[in-house]
């Protein structure tokens, strides 16, 4: 086949999907003596699944046994406090509530809490009083509760562009708007195209998320499907934080879903959802009225003080469910050197550091030789967040750098120097900088300081502001600057 000229690369291992599997799994590689490359086709890595995650580290009560869910996830719940400390991203140990309304919804609770001992998850059995001593703002039809302390939440899209800048810092390289548009096996050697570059690598690592049986059928790998589970989350303004105490489960109702939850994130807002419909397409991210309805039923029979004028913003995602019901992880039967990490939906976010982890020995187990760094840096630089410091601390960092003392977003009190040094480690985007730091994710949802991050971004990146996008390519905000309306004769 007749291929256009394009930049050729060879190395030993290609991940496809810039997701928190592939980022992790990027920095586990990163250990090795390894020419590891990250492929992710949006403009910053984290913007799939990722980025609409519900955030919570499961306890690892909710999995069925036998599953390779059950078999991951608590491993993956006890390696994120080292995990979020050596990479310096947000982590909060709130504990999860399974809370049953009703007795007979009290078998599930005492099911949940046996599994709990067999797996050796820290548990407890509450009574009524003791659930509503922990979260007073709780229905008062409360009948009792498993509390599983060493559940929490996390930022997602920050766990996983911090695992790619450390992974990065170890030597592996990250391409940005970089989709896959083809692959082939040619001898023992696996390539992958983009519109740019022809990549030849000796593995290649599939954790494409929604996307990953298409990258499978790219090889004429054809044995599993990912099908779309949309779910839909409301987040509340800062006002409602302390609510809850806690990540509150209902007894699930449903075996596809946990539930819809009220989530206290670790940032400190109240986020209700998700729900979990099907749908057949892999681009549908809208919220729905019928969503928000139910949401809002299902998660005020657990908290009746929810106040949906509270609510800044709303969002969908979609779960990369497979087939099978349970995680895909296996090198492919087909095409030799063909990792899928595939199928990860709840609890893959917890899963997510123990998957990665047991990536370098299944690759020793195929017969691929892997020599540690001794060099390997698992720690990220520390990040400045200047809202969370003391009155003290913040008058000394601005007397370092007059930058902390310029205030871009008053909602959450982000500062100029936050902004600049969330550039420097990778964003490109609006919605780089405010995952990264918080900035227009307030109250005003960036009505105020969007204008302000537009010209840093312009500044630090060396581009005109009509290049400055939301996520990308086609998300531009300014068509004309105001010196092409002038030429124009616009006044």
């Amino acid at each position: 086949m007749k291929r256009e000229a394009k930049t050729k690369k060879a190395v030993q291992v290609a991940i496809v999907g810039g997701g928190i599997i592939g980022t992790l799994t990027a920095r586990e590689l990163s250990r090795y003596q390894l020419d590891v490359l990250l492929l992710e086709k949006e403009a910053e890595v984290g913007w799939g699944t990722t980025k609409a995650n519900s955030g919570i580290v499961h306890a690892g009560i909710h999995e069925d046994p036998g599953t390779l869910k059950a078999k991951y996830c608590f491993p993956g719940n006890q390696m994120f406090p080292r995990l979020c400390e050596e990479l310096d991203v947000s982590f909060k140990q709130t504990g999860i509530l399974v809370v049953a309304l009703a007795e007979e919804e009290m078998d599930m609770v005492h099911m949940y809490y046996q599994r709990g001992l067999e797996r050796g998850v820290p548990v407890r059995l509450l009574s009524r009083e003791e659930v509503l001593a922990q979260e007073p703002n709780l229905s008062e039809d409360v009948v009792g509760s498993v509390f599983a302390p060493e559940g929490g939440a996390v930022m997602p899209f920050e766990l996983a562009a911090a695992a790619m800048e450390n992974a990065v810092a170890n030597g592996a390289e990250l391409m940005t708007e970089s989709p896959v548009i083809g692959a082939w096996v040619e001898g023992e050697k696996k390539y992958l195209e983009t519109p740019t570059h022809i990549i030849e690598a000796d593995v290649v690592i599939n954790a494409a998320g929604l996307f990953a049986d298409e990258i499978a059928r790219m090889f004429g790998d054809d044995y599993f499907r990912i099908l779309p589970r949309k779910g839909e989350e409301y987040l509340f303004d800062l006002e409602l934080a302390g609510l809850v105490n806690s990540i509150i489960f209902p007894v699930p109702a449903s075996k596809i879903s946990k539930g819809i939850l009220v989530i206290h994130t670790a940032d400190g807002n109240i986020m209700i959802g998700p729900t979990s419909d099907n749908v057949p397409a892999k681009d549908d991210l809208g919220t729905t009225y019928s969503g928000f309805e139910r949401i809002f039923s299902e998660t005020r029979r657990l908290v009746p003080g929810l106040d949906p004028r509270k609510v800044i913003t709303q969002f969908a995602g979609l779960r990369a469910a497979s087939d099978r019901g349970d995680f895909i992880i296996e090198f492919s039967p087909n095409v030799p050197g063909l990792l899928h990490l595939a199928g990860i939906e709840s609890p893959g976010l917890t899963a997510a550091p123990a998957i990665a982890a047991d990536v370098p020995k299944m690759l020793e187990e195929q017969g691929f030789k892997l020599t540690p760094k001794e060099n390997f840096q698992p720690r990220r630089e520390g990040v400045v967040r200047f809202r969370q410091l003391s009155r003290k601390e913040q008058d000394e960092l601005i007397r370092q750098n007059p930058a902390y003392g310029r205030m871009v977003c008053r909602c959450e009190t982000v500062t100029e120097a936050e902004i600049v040094d969330a550039i420097r480690r990778g964003a490109r985007t609006l919605d780089g900088v405010k995952f990264r730091t918080r900035a227009g994710a307030g109250r005003c949802q960036s009505g105020f300081c969007q204008p302000v991050i537009m010209e840093i971004l312009s500044r630090e990146l060396g581009i005109p502001a009509k290049q400055v996008s939301k996520r990308g390519a086609g998300s531009e905000q300014v068509k004309y600057e105001a010196k092409e309306l002038l030429g124009k004769g616009v006044s």
